[in-house]
């Protein structure tokens, strides 16, 4: 039987592995798919590339399925979140000259506290920092936002976050452009192989489990085409409530091997080791999930 052809947009980041590797490793192919890889120059065009029709699916940041069911980002396409594609990754530089700034108010440069380092970074910054993320609707972003307001710096009303290709982080810091970034990694360790900058905190120092990439297809679509878009879920899978459709997922996955827990949502931010859960073969372990200032989230609670 021929393959159904679906086309998927991505930035080619170590993120978009598991979509490549379904695919050259034959794995879409079980599903009788295969999936046609379009890679695209930036976020807001692949998002654009989803949003329009160029492509069934893309490899997506988190937030802007969040943002665009908000109506921010200008598409008017509501998308779903199929599955997570990466977790964590980030990482926090600062300029040579706002790294000295921190030693001398007694920042050690640790790499593992998250209160100590903001608390030293906004005691540190002279006037209105100015720190680069590669999209404004970002886990980067996000996580400076959290992190910054919940040590009293309100972001981003307090802070000027400008939007700089990853690549570019380090040049836009040489060029005293920004003042630091959050960026996923290789490019926060090549900035500092450069020279002119230093690494400050780990993004999963703010927040253990942090979904980065996700999956994602437009809504319409993922009601109209349900058997193909759990082909598409399947294929990936073998190596916010109404956005992120972990009933969707549960559904393609219910007649695989895959130990599904219990429920289909919990809190995040509450648990401090890894937990077993209920699951569907009982042997589901939840790794760590934890906001550095133990706050805890559940979406269900205003």
């Amino acid at each position: 039987m021929r393959p159904t052809t679906l086309s998927v947009g991505y930035i080619p980041l170590i993120d978009a592995a598991l979509l490549i590797v379904a695919q050259e490793m034959g794995f879409a192919a079980e599903e009788g798919l295969a999936l046609d890889l379009k890679p695209a120059p930036s976020w807001s065009s692949v998002r654009d590339m989803l949003a329009f029709g160029r492509v069934d699916a893309a490899h997506m940041l988190s937030p802007v399925t969040v943002a665009t069911a908000l109506g921010l980002g200008g598409s008017g396409v509501q998308f779903a979140a199929l599955s997570v594609l990466s977790m964590n990754g980030n990482v926090i530089g600062v300029s040579n000259d706002l790294a000295a700034r921190l030693r001398d108010v007694g920042h050690g440069f640790g790499f593992d506290d998250a209160e100590k380092a903001g608390r030293d970074l906004i005691e540190a910054a002279k006037g209105r920092l100015r720190i680069g993320v590669p999209f404004p609707f970002s886990m980067h972003a996000e996580l400076l936002y959290y992190w910054l307001s919940a040590l009293g710096l309100p972001a981003p009303q307090s802070v000027d976050i400008r939007t700089v290709p990853p690549p570019l982080m380090g040049a836009a810091i040489e060029a005293g452009e920004i003042d630091a970034f959050c960026v996923g990694e290789p490019w926060g360790s090549q900035a500092v192989e450069h020279g002119g900058r230093e690494l400050l905190l780990p993004g999963c120092a703010i927040w253990s489990a942090a979904p980065e990439k996700v999956l994602a297809v437009r809504s319409d679509w993922a009601e109209q085409e349900q058997a193909l878009m759990g082909r598409l879920i399947r294929a990936v899978w073998r190596v916010a409530h109404g956005v992120f459709r972990s009933d969707l997922y549960r559904q393609a996955l219910e007649t695989t091997s895959a130990d599904l827990p219990g429920a289909s949502s919990k809190q995040e931010g509450g648990l401090s080791v890894p937990t077993a859960v209920a699951s569907k073969v009982g042997q589901l372990i939840l790794e760590k999930n934890q906001f550095f200032d133990g706050r805890v989230f559940d979406p269900f609670v205003k």
